[in-house]
């Protein structure tokens, strides 16, 4: 593992603890979100899945949620994880997907 796969695993997992501590302060009936080997999972009262997952070799996490797909890269010098279509940050897109699901305003 060079020294980039180390910083960009280490940053993932950062990103993704810190989203599933925000997840898990969520009414479980709502959002049973659960976090394992670089998947974060969250399942809603319907059934449906979001899943933000890392991937290593490309040096991005991805997320998953109905027909919508993104990858974000970690932007160094603004210490956010970018969307590479440009479509905003990860926790921003994360948020306004998980309120448009929930009917309600939710802040990640």
């Amino acid at each position: 593992m060079t020294t980039d796969d180390h910083e960009f695993a280490k940053a993932a997992d950062q990103v993704m603890q810190a989203l599933f501590t925000k997840l898990s302060e969520l009414d479980p009936d709502d959002v049973d979100s659960d976090l394992a080997m670089g998947v974060l999972s969250m399942q809603f009262a319907d059934g449906r899945r979001f899943i933000l997952n890392r991937q290593s070799a490309a040096h991005q996490v991805w997320l998953a949620h109905g027909v919508n797909a993104y990858h974000f890269a970690l932007d160094r010098e603004k210490g956010k994880w970018l969307d590479t279509k440009g479509r905003g940050e990860l926790t921003e897109i994360l948020s306004r997907a998980i309120s448009d699901k929930l009917g309600r305003p939710v802040e990640l």
